[in-house]
């Protein structure tokens, strides 16, 4: 790959927009949940399947119970959005927090870690 190529590249991957959204961890086994919020969620369905195949853990909360029972794990989008071409990085986060908030206030009365 030369410079030119390289610079387009990278010109690219600047210029993609983001998937974020909000996710939750759950165990199927007991139920409880681990509610967490992101502005890449293809990275972090990447990171947990990546966990559950090598048997490491995804988050300190679920430690205890991943070394027992690591597959009764499952990962689920609750919600996602696409940053907008005209929103910075900063916005974009500022809005899956607001995104975070609305489900922590949902989900409340689940069982959580």
């Amino acid at each position: 790959m030369d410079k030119q190529q390289r610079r387009e590249a990278a010109a690219a991957y600047k210029a993609r927009r983001m998937q974020g959204g909000v996710f939750q961890i759950r165990n199927t086994g007991t139920g409880r949940i681990l509610l967490r919020c992101t502005t890449d969620l293809r990275g972090s369905q990447n990171r947990f399947q990546f966990a559950q195949m090598t048997g490491s853990c995804t988050d300190y909360a679920l430690q205890a119970e991943w070394g027992r029972d690591g597959k009764a794990f499952v990962f689920e989008v609750l919600e996602d959005l696409t940053q907008k071409e005209t929103q910075t990085e900063a916005e974009f986060k500022a809005d899956i927090d607001a995104l975070f908030e609305l489900w922590q206030e949902k989900l409340a009365d689940a069982p959580q870690y």
